[in-house]
């Protein structure tokens, strides 16, 4: 056998040992990441919960002609606009990823509610849009 034979067999073998990835095993981090995300809203608030899951360029859109960019300008909208009194929960209906798996998106509906200071509740529900993207700490959204 000649020497390149022996290194092009090593690589198909080597190549053929790397795991592929499993869509359900993908859809399954994202669903348990947008439940982590939830709660961390719940324990911690939304302006550190909405800047901790972002992506260092992540961009976010509020409101009509509203976008704001990176995690640093997400944790400042998010300050900036606290309010006593409020939660946000939210449930998602569907989970696609990207044909690698390297990217995923949710989308599904939500509830947010807000007491006003007569303890009257208000509640406002919607439908969300996230787009996920896997990065070394773990799925992170990177538009919401």
């Amino acid at each position: 056998m000649k020497p390149y034979s022996c290194w092009l067999v090593l690589i198909l073998f080597l190549g053929s040992c790397v795991p592929k990835p499993d869509p359900a095993t993908a859809k399954q981090e994202i669903l348990a990441t947008e439940k982590a995300f939830e709660k961390r809203v719940a324990d911690s608030g939304m302006a550190e919960a909405f800047a901790y899951y972002a992506a260092e360029d992540a961009v976010i859109n509020r409101g009509r002609d509203s976008l704001i960019f990176g995690k640093a300008g997400i944790l400042n909208y998010y300050a900036m606009n606290a309010k006593p009194g409020v939660s946000l929960s939210w449930t998602p209906d569907f989970v696609g990823l990207s044909g690698d798996f390297s990217m995923g998106y949710t989308y599904g509906r939500y509830v947010y509610s807000r007491y006003d200071s007569t303890g009257k509740k208000t509640e406002h529900q919607g439908i969300f849009h996230t787009v996920w993207k896997k990065q070394q700490e773990g799925w992170r959204y990177v538009w919401d």
